[in-house]
């Protein structure tokens, strides 16, 4: 487990990354972390109190910026809603870091594997997608809160991997219908 301090940072326009918050994570932690590799891996921890699991800590490449101390950060963590409100701080404040490689696998969403498994051109497509972009259609049918959403869900998930979109992609498409 590595242990340090860090600061919430917010983006301005950056792209896709325009008003998320943030933290940067430097660049001797993330060699611990990521063995040397340059992709995205999952980690899990806290952040003050909060407890964290299978987050993903991005690679910023040529677009990493300097963190509070002025060093190149080549990671940052995501800061998304539910860790924002569990740690009550904003933009600008410092949280105690613990983290460490999150190696357990990613569960995916037992109905999405059936109907998967009756389209084989959709299954065909959502094996070539990296695990992490798997999840996104995975977690989005388990979030559906009545049987008719999760139906829907189900559904045009298949038919978006059917035609080869990725999560996002299929969002857009069904969205503008």
């Amino acid at each position: 487990m590595v242990t340090f301090t860090a600061m919430l940072r917010r983006f301005g326009a950056k792209g896709e990354k325009t008003g998320w918050t943030y933290i940067d994570i430097p660049a001797a932690v993330a060699n611990l972390l990521s063995g040397g590799q340059k992709k995205a891996f999952r980690v899990k921890g806290r952040l003050d109190t909060v407890s964290i699991q299978q987050v993903g800590l991005v690679p910023m490449g040529e677009s990493a910026e300097p963190d509070e101390t002025g060093e190149l950060a080549p990671y940052i963590l995501a800061i998304n809603a539910t860790m924002r409100r569990g740690l009550g701080k904003e933009a600008g404040a410092t949280i105690q870091v613990e983290l460490e490689r999150d190696e357990s696998e990613l569960a995916l969403s037992e109905d999405l594997l059936t109907c998967l498994a009756d389209a084989p051109d959709a299954l065909a497509f959502f094996e070539t997608l990296p695990r992490g972009h798997q999840q996104y259609f995975s977690n989005w049918i388990d979030s559906a809160k009545t049987v008719q959403t999760r139906e829907k869900r189900l559904s045009q998930a298949i038919a978006g991997l059917s035609m080869k979109l990725g999560y996002g992609a299929m969002i857009r498409h069904f969205r503008n219908l």
